[in-house]
């Protein structure tokens, strides 16, 4: 029985091979339609969209194109003119040549319009290949020779569904053969023949050398601990260095901030951190646990007999050309000890206060406040909400050959030219409050503490502020408000406080929708009861990302900062001094202009930036 799938709104262009569906341009227009298709929903499915906009073959069932003639395609999009389609169908009688290698050769077509053309007549999303990253597990559903010979790869598993590129929606017995090897629910996209044979040699050589190494690694048992050759230097064939070496590509491959290495009992589960939120990529035999450990500490320069207290160290190391500074931190759990990795990039661009997604209103407020010449202002946020990335962009803009601007990080993430930035070094006592004491000696006009996490770092750096300097850092609190009483919980008088503070922003990240699988959507009773709650207007039409290639089947791509900027005048000055209640600073702020973080997310939501639940997943809502 024929399939016909509901049309997926896509968008870009790839690069295709010439090895396009075979279509008779000569069949009758008005040939009996296909038999009846059958769809089934997703809805539930993390990724998927709840409209039918992914579906799953019925048994025996093909990809069946919608009717329209490949060059008649071609034509509407104005690839090509009709002149030249009916001489490749004139041509094709006699070569029995497929009419897009004709065009390619004859008509200057470019693989690019086929592709997009072939995908448009199967009502099926076009897939960009060139950074796509690989789920081992998926990957191996299909055999490398079969892949190669079929020309797909299935690359990825949302939930139940796998996800497969094909290149040619247009073979015999394609989905047949494929429901035979995989043997569960699949969607598929056309990729171009060039881009999908070369994902499928990287996707084939990084799974199985992943699987090899896992091999030798289990049948080495009694080598596990010999990490190092002879000379101490490390043996980079060993597994566990090789295993360690890709968890760290897939996740500079990924975009991932945070790579999780976690011994779950009777096996270690990875999981990357990408946009803030966390997916499984890699399962491993829990007898790697320790190994992998050990193999970790050791680039980190960390004591690898210790293994009940947490460690803190860092490393520094070039994956696929890209420079890394990367924070490791391990703790013990039930089942072994835990690692997480913290990527920074050196390479990834710093952002400017233009391109933070701060509105107009609350941006130019902003840029007033930082312009003044002394006092503090805090960036407050839980880990992970880019107040780093603010304060860097603050210091950006503030930054000049007439001022003395100093830093103190743990660690420096991003180095300036035009800045002295110092790193503390707990073990040589170099902490934040003794490096704040050293700044304040080398006659400094602009300050940037990277954390206040104590009573006498908090201190120093409002003393600081008091006697002329202007001073920027960042607090743990979960908005702008609570920041102030975060510095009245550790002791500092509530005097000090109002003295010395300009401002506090308090922000989040959140996750923008993916613009290449934008589709209508109906938001949940859930997310509905949350606008009502809010008092938003119901819209006619939600968007948000069903799934697709470029942003890895979650939806999102990116994120965008949600800010609120509590201004501290002189009416919240009296306030602080009489230690207000959080509702009172709240609704002063408010009074006097501040737009709270919610409001300004659901800003994003009315725009189709992002969605009701990742408003509700990332905002905490009072």
């Amino acid at each position: 029985m024929g399939l016909r799938r509901p049309k997926v709104k896509s968008v870009g262009l790839v690069t295709a091979g010439s090895d396009d569906a075979p279509v008779d341009e000569s069949a009758d227009p008005a040939a009996p339609a296909a038999p009846p298709t059958t769809s089934r929903g997703l809805e539930g499915v993390e990724g998927i969209a709840a409209d039918e906009s992914i579906w799953v073959p019925e048994e025996s069932a093909e990809l069946v194109p919608n009717g329209r003639k490949l060059g008649e395609i071609l034509v509407e999009q104005g690839v090509v003119d009709q002149a030249a389609v009916d001489a490749a169908v004139a041509k094709q009688a006699g070569s029995g040549e497929r009419i897009g290698a004709l065009l390619v050769a004859d008509a200057d077509v470019s693989e690019a319009h086929i592709t997009r053309a072939l995908a448009t007549q199967y009502d099926l999303p076009l897939a960009s290949m060139a950074n796509v990253s690989f789920d081992p597990q998926a990957v191996a559903l299909i055999d490398e020779d079969t892949a190669q010979d079929l020309s797909v790869l299935a690359h990825a598993r949302v939930g139940g569904t796998i996800h497969v590129v094909i290149a040619d929606p247009a073979r015999a017995n394609l989905v047949a053969t494929l429901q035979a090897l995989v043997d569960q629910p699949m969607s598929f996209a056309v990729g171009a023949q060039s881009e999908v044979d070369a994902a499928i040699a990287r996707a084939y050589q990084t799974t199985t050398a992943m699987s090899d190494a896992v091999r030798v690694f289990e049948a080495r048992a009694s080598e596990r601990a010999l990490l190092t050759t002879v000379n101490n230097e490390v043996d980079e064939r060993a597994p566990v260095v090789q295993v360690v070496s890709m968890i760290l590509t897939q996740a500079v491959r990924d975009r991932a901030s945070d790579v999780h290495i976690e011994p779950m009992g009777e096996r270690v589960r990875v999981r990357n951190r990408v946009d803030g939120a966390l997916h499984e990529v890699l399962s491993l035999p829990q007898s790697m646990a320790q190994a992998l450990v050990s193999r970790i500490k050791i680039m980190a320069d960390m004591n690898i007999v210790e293994r009940r207290r947490p460690q803190d160290g860092q490393i520094e190391t070039v994956v696929d050309g890209n420079e890394l500074d990367i924070r490791v931190s391990t703790t013990s759990t039930q089942h072994g000890e835990k690692t997480v990795l913290r990527i920074l990039d050196k390479a990834r661009a710093l952002y400017d206060l233009d391109t933070l997604g701060m509105p107009p209103d609350t941006a130019t407020v902003f840029s007033d406040i930082i312009r003044s010449p002394y006092g503090m202002v805090v960036c407050a946020g839980p880990t992970g909400s880019g107040k780093t990335t603010t304060l860097y962009a603050t210091l950006m803009a503030i930054n000049s050959d007439e001022i003395n601007v100093m830093t103190v990080e743990d660690p420096v993430e991003y180095t300036f030219p035009t800045i002295n930035q110092i790193s503390i070094h707990e073990q040589a006592g170099v902490t934040f409050a003794a490096g704040l004491r050293s700044i304040l000696r080398q006659d400094p006009d602009a300050i940037l503490v990277g954390e206040i996490r104590d009573v006498e770092t908090a201190r120093i750096a409002i003393q600081a502020a008091l006697t002329g300097h202007f001073v920027l850092s960042t607090i743990h609190a979960t908005d702008a408000t609570s920041a102030l009483h975060r510095f009245l919980d550790m002791g500092i008088e509530s005097f000090l406080l109002a003295s010395s503070m300009l401002a506090v922003v308090g922000q989040r990240l959140i996750r923008r929708n993916c613009q290449t699988c934008l589709a209508p959507y109906e938001p949940t009773t859930e997310d509905l009861a949350f606008l009502e709650r809010a008092g938003q207007p119901k819209k006619d039409v939600y968007l948000k990302g069903a799934g697709c290639i470029e942003c890895s089947q979650t939806g999102y791509i990116g994120r965008i900062g949600v800010y609120e900027v509590l201004e501290v005048t002189d009416e919240m000055r009296n306030l602080i001094v009489r230690n207000a209640t959080l509702d009172d600073i709240r609704a002063l702020a408010v009074e006097q202009g501040m737009v709270p973080m919610r409001d300004q997310a659901l800003r994003l939501v009315a725009d189709d930036v992002t969605t009701v639940a990742e408003v509700m997943r990332t905002i905490y809502i009072l």
